[in-house]
């Protein structure tokens, strides 16, 4: 693990103002949950349905991205991105100069604070932009925290959409060792087949054995899923500093390693006691699903029978054929296509 840091401070606030509209680009810290975190707000016009994306990782942010992911989008919606605590420009406004084993023991991050500051930035944007609900969307790790969400105030929401959706994390976990290991299996891959057994079926004590075998299922979701546009791993000039880089790089560590937890440390996982099919089976508002054929850690082997057991006023379930977990244009098409769909009036 990676124990720099440095703080930065980079603030832009600005409004634009065209004829007939009333663009918005707003890049901000904004007090919530008695810390400084970082919000985006972007769009061609303030009166269009807000967007708030919850980001995977759980430390990779997606504020720093130039906007090609969704660039068209800001014609009709309000993109809104918020770098969650240990993430991105909130880890490095709030982190201390020396980032050791005692930060990470006495700062622990926790599911349910970081679902209470997700519902404070939607309350925030709906003050803000004078509107009574946002479309909510999570991916990965973002699925857990935007299920929550939706879970605990669904009157802010128009509609939630999760991707790559998290169920119950040991048992996807498992469940993806145990698929790379068929498939290793099944194309005689000695390497592959020699690292899995090295490592052993999850759970496991050390951070470090989970981000082994997470090296090894993007490795087989990538030969199956088309990638996603190299422009869209374009950094924004703004972000592309020293300062920057390195908080998002820390971040992503400590993030991580309370996501799946370390015995060694004495750090638990801020997701082992987390089961949807026990706790998130009735959503009072619409729910989409979107799955890519050939994700493995978030399989439809779980996802989907969780999926049919929801109660919700609707919902729709879609497969994505050429995507496994992470974005690419099929998978973004798709979230557009729903969001239109909604017809969201303000």
């Amino acid at each position: 693990m990676h124990l720099k840091s440095s703080i930065f401070i980079f603030f832009i606030c600005i409004t634009h103002v065209s004829i007939g509209q009333n663009k918005i680009a707003e890049e901000k810290f904004i007090n919530i949950g008695g810390i400084e975190q970082w919000v985006t707000i972007k769009g061609d016009d303030s009166e269009n349905p807000i967007i708030l994306i919850i980001h995977g990782g759980p430390g990779s942010t997606m504020s720093h991205y130039k906007d090609g992911v969704y660039a068209e989008w800001l014609k009709e919606f309000t993109i809104v991105h918020w770098d969650q605590p240990g993430a991105g420009k909130t880890f490095g406004k709030n982190c201390p100069k020396d980032i050791n084993e005692e930060f990470y023991l006495n700062t622990p991050l926790t599911v349910n604070e970081m679902v209470k500051d997700g519902i404070s930035v939607t309350q925030y944007l709906l003050k803000r932009l004078n509107k009574k609900k946002v479309i909510l969307i999570g991916t990965s790790w973002g699925s857990i925290l935007a299920t929550e969400m939706a879970q605990k105030n669904p009157d802010l929401y128009h509609a939630y959409i999760g991707h790559a959706q998290f169920v119950n994390f040991p048992d996807n976990i498992k469940n993806a060792y145990l698929e790379v290991k068929k498939i290793a299996e099944r194309n005689d891959d000695k390497v592959v087949m020699n690292k899995l057994n090295n490592l052993g079926e999850p759970p496991y004590i050390k951070a470090k054995t989970y981000g082994q075998l997470l090296r090894v299922i993007k490795q087989y979701e990538r030969e199956n899923a088309t990638p996603a546009p190299s422009s869209w791993g374009k950094v924004a000039a703004e972000y592309e500093n020293n300062e920057d880089s390195r908080d998002r790089y820390n971040g992503d560590d400590y993030s991580f390693l309370n996501l799946v937890g370390d015995e060694n440390i004495g750090i638990k996982s801020m997701v082992s006691d987390i089961n949807f099919e026990q706790t998130a089976i009735v959503f009072r508002l619409p729910v989409f699903m979107i799955q890519g054929k050939h994700d493995i850690l978030c399989s439809a082997e779980l996802n989907k029978p969780y999926f049919e057991k929801i109660r919700a006023p609707r919902k729709e379930y879609f497969t994505v054929s050429n995507a496994a977990h992470g974005f690419n244009e099929a998978i973004i098409d798709k979230q557009y296509e729903i969001v239109k769909a909604l017809r969201v009036q303000n």
